[in-house]
């Protein structure tokens, strides 16, 4: 199998480098596809000697398939930027190539949260497929972008996790919820969908009960009440803007 590593990016001068050095021993090439950062992403890449193509940002999906469309090989591993692979995941990776019958393939993600690892809150195994050919997978979504599959194939789960950085600042978590419920409630009122006050108010309720009770986000100490609080306000905030969108539509 040949494999090219699929990369899309805007402003990642923090994170590219981590995700591109832990790349190179399994690609036979890496692509990134950048929305004209504004930092040194660009001098990062072609420092390392990636293929770096430059394309107006289209939305998750959009862009990830416009990318995979320029890859010189069929077979991809797509990456976010701010993801690396663990060695176990890379020698995984490595066998899978030899294999003589090619094959999608799944991974877990771990996530790194204030430089803390959360294997709790229903952030972990977050398993993932992001191995597959591009001639009968399509990326589908408007934020959180999942693969679309023409044929029905089995997957094999590969060893080891795909280590993932998240936010370094719990500021930072909280900007991306901003952006993040700005894009879920305009996709929301874009398909009509309403939601009620009793449904904005105990919405968060439900998310923190589930994300810290019962998928145990208190084992992950003050990270893991962070998380699952922030992640109880996104709920609620989603639900008020799409409310505030149908009182007063642009």
């Amino acid at each position: 199998m040949l494999l090219s590593v699929v990369i899309i990016t805007k402003n990642e001068e923090r994170n590219i480098g981590r995700c591109l050095d832990s790349a190179k021993p399994i690609a036979d090439e890496i692509l990134v596809v950048d929305s004209f950062s504004s930092d040194k992403t660009r001098e990062i890449c072609l420092d390392k000697g990636v293929r770096f193509i430059e394309h107006q940002w289209e939305g998750y999906s959009a862009t990830k398939n416009y990318a995979n469309a320029l890859a010189t090989y069929d077979w991809i591993l797509s990456l976010d930027a701010d993801e690396a692979l663990s060695e176990e995941l890379s020698r995984s990776v490595l066998e899978l190539k030899k294999a003589e019958q090619p094959s999608v393939a799944k991974f877990n993600r771990l996530t790194s949260y204030c430089g803390q690892w959360i294997r709790h809150c229903g952030w972990y195994p977050d398993t993932k497929i992001r191995i597959f050919n591009r001639s009968s997978a399509n990326w589908t979504g408007f934020i959180h972008e999942t693969l679309q599959f023409t044929d029905r194939l089995p997957v094999l789960h590969l060893k080891g996790d795909c280590l993932h950085y998240s936010y370094y600042t719990r500021q930072q978590h909280l900007r991306q919820a901003e952006n993040f419920t700005d894009m879920a409630a305009k996709e929301l009122y874009r398909l009509r969908k309403k939601a009620s006050m009793v449904r904005m108010l105990l919405s968060p309720l439900a998310k923190f009960i589930q994300s810290y009770f019962l998928q145990l986000g208190f084992l992950d100490a003050v990270a893991g009440f962070n998380v699952c609080r922030i992640s109880a306000w996104a709920s609620y905030l989603k639900y008020k803007k799409l409310r505030s969108l149908w009182k007063n539509p642009a």
